[in-house]
């Protein structure tokens, strides 16, 4: 039989601490989710088939990306701590996809015989962080370090043009895509906020029952898209409510192994949830480069390899867990799978990234800890699960069932898991032509999609644009070359910092607005005038 790849365990930590002393630090944080994996893989074993020490078993330790308190080697602090003796060891590079895109990997070295057993953890104390800080005083951890060995794409996630005009950090790049959906389906603002207002309150709602949620409270879409002193406006068109919360205390894990290993080693084929279908796909690296910013090739790619291999469609899944640091990333995958805002399916099975937490790179494990738990009680149906990293730029997608795939569901045989080669899917995203870009913009322009950042104290600070230089209204998918003879193509660029201005562009639709564009090149920006 096919040693079909199966998650066999799941534990998660949220944890808030009051003190100190009640802080807890990643690597035991993780060590404490393992435990509870293994035990989670136990149940209902029946004594002296050997399902104890899977732990000690582990043949693969990968941890994901830590962000606020970074060890030199944490795959072997964590094996340590956990009594394992892994020949395989795994620190991953930046990227939210990172948890999905590990379980796909991992699954493809158990079906090859290259991995036996194997723990995927993640974990983040910001929270504890933060903490510190406000108290003045250090954390009693290990000093920190840069880890020995990083697997994965390392490339900062932006331009040194797109970081002048201060678009470096995902709250300033995403509501440049969801500024770009608004205008694409030709919502007017107010309209465009209830809508999100909507999407989150559905989110906000499975929150309130997730015992592992930072937040387990429901909130009402007027709430959250209400902007007031509980819900500053942070960058338009996203108040506080409708943003990641990143500082949290969070730990999450899977255990993973092949069907035929989990037999051998007596763990209950009512624990075995599958992973059926798998994709994974990059988007042009860099915003500047992207074909528009209100779709996703990348993202249809994954989860259309995913399904395909899985042999369902997306009308098959039950459940989603669509990546949610912001509205606009949900959005991105609703539109990839063709899936209405009215839909009744859940959208989330954790809450997302702004009610049940989104700690660092690690969110996708928490999902998928969820996702095994649903299924576990509902085993005949199907989930889809993504995760996403940088700006919309690293996607990858897993589908599982807690059944095996359809042909095996009436006592036929287990098929061959065979992952599809992402190269595949990546050279048609590769192939597609990006817009030319202009670093030095001058001359008449169009806003192609824009956004206003604003401080802690509700003050508009930047107002940030992307634009396309060209006859006037023209846009990348109908620009024509300029008759000046000048470069025509996109742009980045700053409005002048004039507090009005910015206003205004949150009350009006600025996507399509005409005017000037000139460079500085004293401070090597461009500045947008409308006209």
């Amino acid at each position: 039989m096919p040693n079909y790849p199966v998650i066999v365990g799941v534990g998660q930590l949220t944890h808030h601490p009051r003190t100190l002393e009640e802080a807890i630090e990643p690597v035991e944080m993780m060590a404490r989710v393992a435990r509870e994996a293994e035990a989670d893989a136990q149940t209902g074993a029946r004594p002296g088939t050997g399902a104890a020490g899977l732990l000690a078993r582990l043949d693969s330790v990968q941890v994901v990306n830590i962000i606020g308190w970074p060890y030199p080697d944490a795959p072997g602090m964590l094996a340590g701590r956990v009594g394992a003796s892994p020949s395989h060891k795994l620190y991953s590079a930046v990227g939210g996809e990172t948890p999905q895109r590990l379980i796909n990997e991992t699954a493809e070295a158990i079906a090859a015989g290259r991995i036996r057993l194997a723990l995927i953890a993640g974990a983040e104390a910001l929270e504890s962080r933060r903490l510190s800080r406000r108290l003045n005083q250090h954390l009693p951890w290990p000093v920190r370090g840069n880890p020995e060995h990083v697997v994965g794409d390392t490339r900062a996630g932006f331009t040194e043009a797109e970081a002048r005009h201060g678009a470096t950090m995902p709250v300033r790049m995403y509501p440049l895509f969801e500024n770009a959906i608004r205008a694409h389906l030709r919502h007017g603002i107010e309209e465009h906020q209830e809508h999100l207002g909507r999407l989150c309150s559905r989110f906000a709602a499975v929150a309130a029952e997730n015992p592992y949620a930072w937040f387990p409270s429901a909130r009402s879409a007027d709430e959250i898209r209400t902007v007031g002193p509980a819900n500053r406006m942070v960058c338009f068109p996203y108040p506080k409510l409708m943003s990641a919360i990143i500082e949290t205390d969070q730990a999450a894990c899977v255990i993973m192994t092949g069907s035929e290993t989990a037999r051998e080693m007596g763990i209950p084929e009512e624990r075995w949830v599958y992973l059926l279908g798998c994709g994974d796909a990059v988007d042009k690296w860099f915003v500047s480069e992207r074909l528009n910013y209100y779709a996703s090739p990348a993202i249809r790619a994954a989860t259309q390899r995913a399904l395909a291999m899985a042999g369902v469609t997306a009308d098959d899944i039950a459940m989603f867990d669509l990546y949610s640091c912001f509205p606009s990333a949900v959005q991105l995958a609703m539109d990839a799978l063709s899936l209405a805002s009215n839909d009744s399916r859940p959208f989330t099975v954790t809450g997302g990234l702004p009610y049940a937490g989104g700690p660092g790179n690690n969110y996708v494990s928490h999902s998928v800890a969820s996702t095994v738990q649903r299924l576990r009680q509902d085993p005949d149906r199907y989930a889809l699960v993504t995760g996403l990293g940088w700006f919309a730029t690293k996607h990858s997608a897993g589908i599982y069932s807690g059944r095996p795939p359809k042909g095996a569901r009436t006592g036929g045989r287990l098929p061959e898991w065979h992952r599809t080669d992402p190269a595949l899917d990546q050279a048609q995203i590769d192939a597609m032509d990006s817009p030319p870009f202009v670093e030095e913009a001058e001359g008449e322009a169009t806003v192609e999609t824009y956004t206003v950042a604003f401080n802690r104290e509700g003050e508009p600070e930047q107002g940030i644009v992307i634009g396309w230089l060209g006859r006037a209204g023209a846009l990348p998918n109908g620009g024509e070359a300029r008759p000046d003879g000048r470069p025509s193509g996109r742009f980045f660029a700053n409005t002048e910092a004039d507090a009005a201005l910015m206003w205004q562009m949150t009350r009006e639709e600025f996507v399509g607005r005409r005017g000037r564009v000139s460079h500085d090149p004293a401070t090597r920006k461009n500045v947008f005038v409308p006209a």
